[in-house]
């Protein structure tokens, strides 16, 4: 295992996917945090639909050839606006949260799927797309994941206690004077641009696992939002490399491995998180 392991490393293609698929991973942890605890975690899963037409229709279309840009880049656009809209139409409607999700997100898919068959059916850049194919990413789309990934850190960063207080109530943060509406579209785009630059490691199936899984894990221990934040970003990029390591020596799907090592993950942080409170329980007793 030692040498196999030693083997993918000699690899360009395994080290452009390790370098995007740890700030991509590190990213979505983090945003993961906010989202869950706002209970609109589920925006990942249609952002990424939403990008899955988006590239579809690109390909279809061969619009790629049009300046030379790549899917994603043209995708990127397209998946911010959807962000936008889907807050505002949260905010501001009669349909709600997940039923907001639920219509863009099916109807996203769709139109992707009616795109790609309409051409020349489901072509491997579709499936790529739709499922994953981490070791098919370039140069040009690493390096898009490092410079992106970059600027969601530094804006988490920048804007880390007005995102804090808006996680946890809207309502004070709003009585404080912070524009909550304003760090809630930013939050918006933080996810729109991790959800487009981690479609091609996860696919647009499963890339909301990046965003809800390792938030939900660190939840199971940990309590104070810092602590959370730290723990999930640890738990992303090691289930993420784990992953990876075992995709590379059982040949098996990247993303269905990535999310099956988050799921044990999070039942071995359950049962440590059972163990805890019952000795803390006892502690208490006595």
């Amino acid at each position: 295992m030692f040498y196999e392991i030693a083997e993918m490393f000699s690899y360009p293609f395994m080290i452009r996917a390790i370098i995007g698929g740890t700030l991509v991973s590190l990213c979505a942890a983090l945003l993961g945090v906010s989202l869950v605890l706002k209970r609109y975690s589920m925006i990942g899963d249609g952002l990424s639909h939403v990008g899955f037409g988006a590239l579809a229709i690109t390909t279809a279309a061969n619009l790629s050839a049009i300046g030379h840009f790549t899917p994603l880049e043209f995708a990127m656009p397209i998946v911010i606006a959807a962000a936008f809209f889907l807050l505002r139409l949260s905010e501001n409607s009669k349909i709600k949260g997940d039923a907001a999700i639920a219509l863009i997100s099916t109807a996203s898919l769709a139109v992707g799927i009616m795109a790609a068959t309409m051409s020349n059916g489901l072509q491997t850049d579709i499936n790529s797309y739709l499922f994953g194919s981490i070791i098919s990413m370039s140069t040009s789309d690493m390096w898009l994941c490092v410079i992106l990934s970059i600027i969601v850190l530094l804006m988490y960063v920048i804007f880390y206690n007005k995102i804090f207080a808006v996680t946890f109530d809207e309502n004070f943060a709003k009585a404080t004077g912070i524009k909550a509406g304003i760090y809630n579209m930013i939050i918006a785009f933080l996810t729109a641009v991790t959800i487009v630059v981690g479609m091609k490691m996860m696919g647009s199936l499963l890339i909301s696992s990046l965003i809800i899984f390792p938030a939900m894990t660190s939840m199971r221990i940990f309590k104070r939002f810092k602590t959370v934040i730290i723990s999930s970003a640890f738990v992303s990029v090691i289930c993420f490399l784990i992953g990876l390591i075992i995709s590379y020596i059982y040949s098996t799907p990247t993303g269905a491995s990535i999310v099956i090592v988050n799921v044990g993950m999070l039942m071995i942080f359950a049962v440590t998180g059972w163990i805890i409170s019952k000795i803390q329980l006892r502690k208490n007793i006595r």
